[in-house]
Formats: structure tokens, C-alpha cells, sequence
């Protein structure tokens, strides 16, 4: 496993995705990353903190196909090898999920069962987007990545696909305009998420142990 090892003026950088959970075709998650993207970066203290757009579209995972499981750590598929150093490159996550069915999206649920010990000791947070908010999914996200031992903070921004999108046509993705009171919420998910990562540090600097 490639662990996150990162320095910038010798203070311990922080890495961040935001990924993009959505695969689907018309998807509205990748206006809604961009945002995040683009408001953390604003947002971000000088050097220590960066954000990285990870699409999971462009990831282009399959079902899971592995035969070990991911605990294990052994590897047999390249596209499994990506992924793995590229989530191990990371000290946190903002996922930027809607809500299907009462839950994440299938494609989501997927990346995070391939790898185990790249997603240990690090810390998540979430941009749920759909009619209610996408909160159901992003509480099943939660309960998933506690089980791989990412922590997830507390604040969360909620979208409401009537009110912070303007849609003509529900066939179409409209376009995103999330409504001002998101801004703060969202800035002060960062700085919890940013705080988390930071305070998880030393554990991820362990020898990681295979079950």
C-alpha cells in the first residue's frame, strides 16, 4: 500500500478528494463537485491543504472482481492496483453522493469494497444532493466507511434538487445554484474534515496491519 506521505515547506500537507459519486449518464454530482472544488480551494489555508477531482466515472471500475478479499491486500487486477494507490494517496474524502432508492449510488458502494486498508484512518465528509436532501444515502455512506475505519464529521451539506438546482426538464441535469446558506455549512465541514485528517495522522504513519 502507498501511503499518504506529503510535505510542503516542511509542514505535513493534507490531501483531499472530492469524488464523484455518480456514473450515471445526466448526472448532476459533477456540478456539484466542481463547487466543492472550487469553494475549497478558495476556502483552503495557504500549502496546507489541497483538493483533487476524483470521478469514479473516469476511475472506470468494474464489478468487484477480485478473488482475495480486500483485506488482504493481494491484488490481481490492474484498474484494482489505480485505484488502490490512488485512495492511499489521500488523507481525506469529501464524497459527493445523491440519493438512489434510499442509498448511495451502486458505483459508490463498489469503489469502497475493492480496498481496505487505503481507506484506514482517514476522514470523510459528505455533499448529499435529491428530492430530500440525499441524507438517507449519506447516512448509509457513513455506516459503510465506519466499517474500513474512516471517520466521518459531523456537518454535511444537503441539497435539495427543487430548490438549490434550476431544472426546466427533470430528463436533465439543469444547472446547479445552490442557495447561499450552503456556503458556510460547507466551509465549516472542510475545516472539521481538514481537522480530522490532520488528527489522524500519526495513526496512518503505523505499519498497516494485514487481517
Amino acid at each position: 500500500m502507498v501511503l499518504a506521505n506529503h510535505r510542503h515547506g516542511g509542514t505535513e500537507m493534507i490531501r483531499i478528494a472530492v469524488v464523484i459519486g455518480s456514473t450515471r449518464p445526466g448526472r448532476r454530482g459533477d456540478q456539484v463537485a466542481r463547487w466543492v472544488h472550487e469553494r475549497a480551494q478558495k476556502h483552503a489555508a495557504a500549502g496546507a491543504v489541497t483538493y483533487e477531482l476524483v470521478d469514479l466515472a473516469e476511475v472506470g471500475l468494474p464489478l468487484l472482481d477480485e478473488p482475495v478479499p480486500a483485506a488482504i491486500g493481494d491484488y490481481r487486477h490492474e484498474h484494482t492496483r489505480r485505484w488502490s494507490e490512488l485512495v492511499a494517496s489521500f488523507d481525506g474524502f469529501v464524497f459527493v453522493t445523491p440519493e438512489y432508492n434510499h442509498a448511495m449510488p451502486a458505483a459508490l458502494k463498489n469503489a469502497i469494497d475493492y480496498l481496505f486498508t487505503e481507506w484506514n484512518d482517514k476522514a470523510a465528509a459528505f455533499v448529499s444532493y435529491g428530492f430530500t436532501g440525499g441524507v438517507r444515502a449519506a447516512e448509509q455512506l457513513r455506516l459503510t466507511l465506519a466499517e474500513v475505519k474512516v471517520a466521518g464529521v459531523r456537518s454535511q451539506v444537503a441539497l435539495n434538487v427543487f430548490t438549490d438546482f434550476t431544472i426546466t426538464d427533470m430528463t436533465e441535469p439543469g444547472t446547479f445554484t445552490p442557495a447561499d446558506h450552503h456556503l458556510p455549512v460547507l466551509e465549516r465541514m472542510l475545516d472539521e474534515l481538514t481537522a480530522w485528517a490532520g488528527a489522524l495522522a500519526p495513526l496512518r504513519r503505523r505499519e498497516p496491519v494485514r487481517s
